[in-house]
Protein backbone atom coordinates (compact mmCIF):
# COMPACT_ATOMS: atom_id res chain seq x y z
CA UNK A 1 0.00 0.00 0.00
CA UNK A 2 1.23 3.48 -0.87
CA UNK A 3 0.44 6.77 0.85
CA UNK A 4 -1.68 7.92 -2.08
CA UNK A 5 -3.93 4.84 -1.67
CA UNK A 6 -4.81 5.43 1.99
CA UNK A 7 -8.02 7.38 1.40
CA UNK A 8 -8.97 5.80 -1.92
CA UNK A 9 -12.60 4.73 -1.89
CA UNK A 10 -13.34 6.63 1.34
CA UNK A 11 -16.12 9.16 0.85
CA UNK A 12 -16.26 12.32 2.94
CA UNK A 13 -19.87 11.84 4.03
CA UNK A 14 -21.25 8.40 4.80
CA UNK A 15 -24.57 7.68 3.08
CA UNK A 16 -27.55 7.29 5.38
CA UNK A 17 -28.70 3.80 6.31
CA UNK A 18 -31.94 2.98 4.44
CA UNK A 19 -33.83 0.87 6.95
CA UNK A 20 -36.93 -1.26 6.40
CA UNK A 21 -36.24 -1.85 2.69
CA UNK A 22 -36.40 -5.62 2.44
CA UNK A 23 -34.61 -8.66 3.86
CA UNK A 24 -31.72 -8.43 1.39
CA UNK A 25 -30.61 -5.03 2.73
CA UNK A 26 -29.70 -6.45 6.13
CA UNK A 27 -31.87 -3.87 7.89
CA UNK A 28 -35.28 -5.01 6.65
CA UNK A 29 -38.23 -6.48 8.59
CA UNK A 30 -37.64 -5.06 12.11
CA UNK A 31 -35.58 -2.17 10.65
CA UNK A 32 -32.71 -2.63 13.13
CA UNK A 33 -35.05 -2.17 16.11
CA UNK A 34 -35.21 -5.78 17.27
CA UNK A 35 -38.31 -7.75 18.26
CA UNK A 36 -40.97 -6.31 20.60
CA UNK A 37 -40.26 -4.09 23.60
CA UNK A 38 -40.38 -0.36 24.20
CA UNK A 39 -37.55 0.43 21.78
CA UNK A 40 -39.32 -1.26 18.89
CA UNK A 41 -42.41 0.96 19.14
CA UNK A 42 -42.79 4.15 17.18
CA UNK A 43 -42.13 7.41 19.04
CA UNK A 44 -39.92 5.73 21.61
CA UNK A 45 -36.85 7.56 22.84
CA UNK A 46 -34.88 7.39 26.06
CA UNK A 47 -33.57 10.24 28.17
CA UNK A 48 -30.00 11.13 27.09
CA UNK A 49 -28.57 10.34 30.55
CA UNK A 50 -30.68 7.23 31.18
CA UNK A 51 -28.50 4.32 32.36
CA UNK A 52 -31.00 1.48 32.56
CA UNK A 53 -32.31 2.20 36.05
CA UNK A 54 -28.91 2.85 37.61
CA UNK A 55 -28.60 6.28 39.25
CA UNK A 56 -27.17 8.38 36.37
CA UNK A 57 -23.67 9.77 36.66
CA UNK A 58 -24.93 13.35 36.35
CA UNK A 59 -27.05 12.81 39.47
CA UNK A 60 -24.33 10.91 41.40
CA UNK A 61 -21.68 13.61 41.00
CA UNK A 62 -21.84 16.39 43.57
CA UNK A 63 -23.00 19.80 42.38
CA UNK A 64 -20.75 22.67 43.36
CA UNK A 65 -20.45 26.34 42.56
CA UNK A 66 -22.23 28.67 40.23
CA UNK A 67 -21.50 29.61 36.63
CA UNK A 68 -22.54 33.17 35.86
CA UNK A 69 -23.48 33.23 32.18
CA UNK A 70 -23.68 37.04 32.25
CA UNK A 71 -20.10 37.50 33.53
CA UNK A 72 -17.77 39.21 31.03
CA UNK A 73 -15.30 37.00 29.17
CA UNK A 74 -11.81 38.28 29.94
CA UNK A 75 -8.83 37.66 27.63
CA UNK A 76 -5.44 37.69 29.34
CA UNK A 77 -2.08 38.94 28.00
CA UNK A 78 1.16 39.01 30.00
CA UNK A 79 3.79 41.75 29.78
CA UNK A 80 6.35 39.09 28.80
CA UNK A 81 4.30 38.36 25.67
CA UNK A 82 4.17 42.09 24.86
CA UNK A 83 7.96 42.27 25.25
CA UNK A 84 8.42 39.51 22.66
CA UNK A 85 5.80 40.74 20.16
CA UNK A 86 6.37 44.51 20.02
CA UNK A 87 9.26 46.94 19.43
CA UNK A 88 10.10 49.99 21.52
CA UNK A 89 7.57 52.83 21.16
CA UNK A 90 4.68 50.76 19.76
CA UNK A 91 1.01 51.41 20.50
CA UNK A 92 -0.65 48.31 21.91
CA UNK A 93 -4.44 47.98 21.77
CA UNK A 94 -7.09 45.27 21.48
CA UNK A 95 -7.15 45.26 17.66
CA UNK A 96 -3.36 44.90 17.39
CA UNK A 97 -3.30 42.06 19.95
CA UNK A 98 -6.04 40.18 18.07
CA UNK A 99 -4.13 40.74 14.81
CA UNK A 100 -0.92 39.34 16.36
CA UNK A 101 -2.92 36.40 17.81
CA UNK A 102 -2.04 37.26 21.43
CA UNK A 103 -5.71 37.73 22.43
CA UNK A 104 -7.54 34.70 21.07
CA UNK A 105 -11.19 33.73 20.84
CA UNK A 106 -14.31 35.69 21.77
CA UNK A 107 -13.90 38.06 24.72
CA UNK A 108 -15.54 41.17 26.19
CA UNK A 109 -12.56 42.62 28.07
CA UNK A 110 -8.78 42.49 27.89
CA UNK A 111 -6.59 42.27 30.99
CA UNK A 112 -2.83 42.79 31.09
CA UNK A 113 -1.01 40.72 33.74
CA UNK A 114 2.53 41.11 35.11
CA UNK A 115 4.07 37.75 34.22
CA UNK A 116 7.51 38.19 32.64
CA UNK A 117 9.80 41.20 32.18
CA UNK A 118 9.23 44.39 30.19
CA UNK A 119 12.08 46.63 29.04
CA UNK A 120 10.41 48.37 26.08
CA UNK A 121 8.52 51.66 26.28
CA UNK A 122 4.99 50.77 25.15
CA UNK A 123 1.69 52.66 25.32
CA UNK A 124 -0.87 50.01 26.22
CA UNK A 125 -4.67 50.33 26.09
CA UNK A 126 -6.74 47.63 27.82
CA UNK A 127 -9.83 47.25 30.01
CA UNK A 128 -7.96 46.01 33.10
CA UNK A 129 -4.41 45.94 34.46
CA UNK A 130 -2.95 44.03 37.40
CA UNK A 131 -0.88 45.95 39.96
CA UNK A 132 2.35 44.22 38.93
CA UNK A 133 1.64 44.93 35.25
CA UNK A 134 1.13 48.65 35.99
CA UNK A 135 4.39 48.74 37.97
CA UNK A 136 6.39 47.02 35.20
CA UNK A 137 4.91 49.16 32.39
CA UNK A 138 5.59 52.42 34.25
CA UNK A 139 9.09 51.25 35.29
CA UNK A 140 9.89 50.64 31.60
CA UNK A 141 8.68 54.19 30.79
CA UNK A 142 5.44 53.14 29.11
CA UNK A 143 1.92 54.50 29.50
CA UNK A 144 -1.39 52.81 30.23
CA UNK A 145 -4.90 53.71 29.07
CA UNK A 146 -7.93 52.09 30.68
CA UNK A 147 -10.65 51.38 28.11
CA UNK A 148 -14.32 51.59 29.12
CA UNK A 149 -16.18 48.28 29.41
CA UNK A 150 -19.65 47.46 28.15
CA UNK A 151 -22.41 49.67 29.50
CA UNK A 152 -24.62 47.86 32.03
CA UNK A 153 -28.17 47.02 30.97
CA UNK A 154 -30.70 49.42 32.51
CA UNK A 155 -33.78 47.64 33.82
CA UNK A 156 -37.13 49.40 33.54
CA UNK A 157 -35.93 52.25 31.30
CA UNK A 158 -39.37 53.85 31.31
CA UNK A 159 -39.48 53.98 35.12
CA UNK A 160 -36.02 55.55 35.26
CA UNK A 161 -37.13 58.25 32.74
CA UNK A 162 -40.34 59.01 34.70
CA UNK A 163 -38.45 59.44 37.99
CA UNK A 164 -35.90 61.82 36.43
Amino acid sequence: MNINEVNRGVSKNRRRKRIGRGVGSGTGKTAARGHKGQGSRRGSSSHPVFQGGTMPLVRRVAKRGFNNKFAPEVAVVNVGQLEAAFVDGDDVNVEVLVEKNLARGHFDQLKVLGEGELTKKLSIAAHRFSKTAVEKIEKAGGTIAVLPGKKPVVKNKMRVKQQA
